[in-house]
């Protein structure tokens, strides 16, 4: 099952570069489509729960973190071609448990004119409780979610790719408000005698506004902000569902190099007459340097003959 959630996922992130090439040139943005971007990245992301409940006194709130969050990798891109190979090491600091505990993140997103499509795969394995009186392992514990959201662009001379990829710049200041629909299937399985798998959808509707403040002509900070709410469905129990999203990103940026660091979170919490509550958060720490450069001739050839064969 997994791995066919990954094909769809792949082959959807193909689609999505295609639709990119549908673009017009824009003075607000610089575009470095046609170079190959390489750059090393350090990544911590992980999908943690919260469990709270009223009913007792004082009120509990347990966290249930996975033992797998930090990442090392590579990434190469031009025009369709996205190639990240990444590890988990267990000498990162936030890496906890044995060899069994496991972390997959697959992210990706394409456009088209002003709309915009985000797709997240996140499948782990392995989970400690954390909160201020105790700590236990779950090292069987298993999440995995699938989702993503459909968001829209009302101004032209905002440049969302600037926040999320290398391939474009903002060259002038500039923001737009960006309503966005998100939908998440979550399955949690905790693999204890006592319990079962439970199944959790996720609806919501937030608007949003995303600023990236021009510094200088290389240096810019990016920030957005959305508050929304929805409906949560766990197992058949509905209830209200309130999400908040947090982005934030300081870059610098050459024709050749660049580099930056950002901080994304996506949280979902459930209406607080709900008990036992399940809140939901996502949240991911990336730092990233890079080079750009000419495509070797025959790459390009390649590339243009297959492109022209496709039609696209």
């Amino acid at each position: 099952m997994n791995l066919k959630l990954i094909r769809i996922l792949f082959f959807t992130s193909i689609f999505g570069c295609f639709a990119q090439n549908d673009t017009l040139q824009n003075p607000y943005f610089k575009s470095y489509s046609d170079k190959i971007t390489a750059s090393v990245y350090y990544l911590d992301t992980s999908n943690s729960f919260e469990i709270a409940s009223d009913n007792q006194d004082p009120k509990i709130y347990v966290s249930l973190i996975p033992n797998r969050r930090e990442q090392i990798g590579f990434n190469l891109n031009y025009k369709i071609i996205d190639v990240t190979i990444g590890f988990a090491p267990k000498f990162l600091g936030g890496n906890k448990g044995d060899s069994n505990s496991k972390h997959f993140n697959f992210n990706t997103r394409f456009y088209y004119k002003k709309w915009m499509q985000s797709f997240t795969f996140i499948n782990q394995k392995g989970f400690y409780i954390s909160d201020d009186n105790i700590t236990a392992e779950l090292p069987h514990m298993r999440t995995t979610k699938i989702g993503g959201s459909t968001s829209y662009v009302f101004n032209d001379k905002f440049s969302f790719k600037t926040l999320v990829s290398q391939n474009e710049w903002q060259t002038k200041s500039s923001g737009s408000f960006i309503p966005s629909f998100s939908f998440y299937y979550t399955n949690l399985d905790l693999n204890t005698s006592d319990s079962s798998p439970g199944d959790i959808y996720v609806f919501t509707l937030a608007p949003a506004y995303f600023y990236n403040f021009v510094i200088s002509n290389r240096v810019l900070i990016g920030a957005g902000l959305a508050l929304g709410a929805g409906i949560n469905d766990i197992d058949g129990d509905t209830s209200a569902l309130y999400q908040a999203d947090f982005n934030l990103k300081l870059a610098y940026n050459k024709d050749r190099f660049f580099g930056f660091a950002s901080l994304n979170t996506v949280s979902f919490a459930q209406d607080e007459k709900v008990d036992p509550r399940l809140n939901d958060n996502i949240a991911t720490v990336k730092l990233s340097v890079g080079y750009r450069f000419d495509p070797p001739k025959k790459v390009k050839e390649v590339y243009d003959k297959v492109n022209e064969k496709i039609g696209l």
